[in-house]
C-alpha cells in the first residue's frame, strides 16, 4: 500500500480519535499483506484483541527473546487460546542458556548489548520480516513510551518502506485500562525486555 507522505499525514489527521477498530480495519483491507507483532507485553491485549475482531487469521508476529518472564509466558499462552492467535513464533539461532554462558545479558555500556540486540531480537525480527514480506504492519505504539515514538503517529513508514499502523497511538495507559475493563481483558505487568533495559528507550525494532 503505497502512501506519500502527504497522505500518511492526511489520514493521520482524520484518524485522531477514530476508534482503533475502524483503524484496523481500514488497514486490513487496504493492505495486501498484513502482520501483526507482538512481545506480550503490558496492554498488547487491546492490539490483539481489537486486530483478531476484524481478521481472526492475521498472523501475529512473535519474536521471543527468550528472556520472558514466567508471568509474561503464562499471560501469552491465555491470549492465544482465548484469542485463537495465528501466531508465528521467531526465536533467536542460539539458545539463552548458551547466550548466557558466553555473555550473559550485557548493559547498556557494554559493547556487547548490540551484539546480544542482534541476536535475540533484530534478526529474528528481520527474519520474519522477509518470510512474511508484509505491506502493512500493525503494532502497538504509543506517544509518551519513547522520544523517537513521540515523533511518530497512528501511521508511519517503517526504514524498509511498510505502512505501519498504531491504532492506540494517543491512547493513555488509563484509556487502555476502562478498555480492558470493559471487555473483561486480562493484563500482565510482569514484563521484562533485555534489549531495552529502561522503559523509555529503544530497542531498535522501530527507528
Amino acid at each position: 500500500m503505497a502512501l506519500t507522505q502527504e497522505e500518511i499525514q492526511n489520514l493521520n489527521r482524520q484518524f485522531k480519535g477514530i476508534p482503533p477498530v475502524e483503524i484496523v480495519s481500514w488497514a486490513i483491507h487496504h493492505g495486501k499483506i498484513p502482520v501483526l507483532t507482538t512481545n506480550f507485553r503490558p496492554y498488547e491485549v487491546a492490539i490483539l484483541h481489537v486486530v483478531t475482531q476484524v481478521e481472526r487469521s492475521i498472523p501475529v508476529i512473535w519474536c521471543d527473546t527468550g528472556y520472558n518472564t514466567p508471568q509474561t509466558y503464562k499471560h501469552a499462552e491465555e491470549l492465544i487460546s482465548r484469542l485463537g492467535l495465528n501466531v508465528k513464533l521467531y526465536v533467536p539461532k542460539q539458545t539463552s542458556s548458551h547466550r548466557d554462558a558466553i555473555m550473559g545479558i550485557p548493559q547498556i555500556d557494554n559493547p556487547l548489548h548490540q551484539e546480544f540486540t542482534e541476536q535475540v531480537k533484530l534478526e529474528p525480527f528481520r527474519r520474519a520480516m522477509e518470510e512474511h514480506k508484509p505491506d502493512v504492519w500493525l503494532t502497538n505504539l504509543r506517544k509518551g513510551q519513547t522520544a523517537h515514538r513521540d515523533s511518530l503517529d497512528v501511521l508511519s513508514l517503517s526504514k524498509d518502506g511498510v505502512l505501519k499502523v498504531s491504532p492506540f497511538y494517543h491512547w493513555s495507559d488509563t484509556q487502555l485500562d476502562a478498555y480492558l475493563n470493559a471487555r473483561q481483558l486480562p493484563n500482565e505487568h510482569n514484563y521484562f525486555d533485555p534489549t531495552k533495559v529502561l522503559a523509555n528507550r529503544e530497542c531498535g525494532l522501530h527507528t
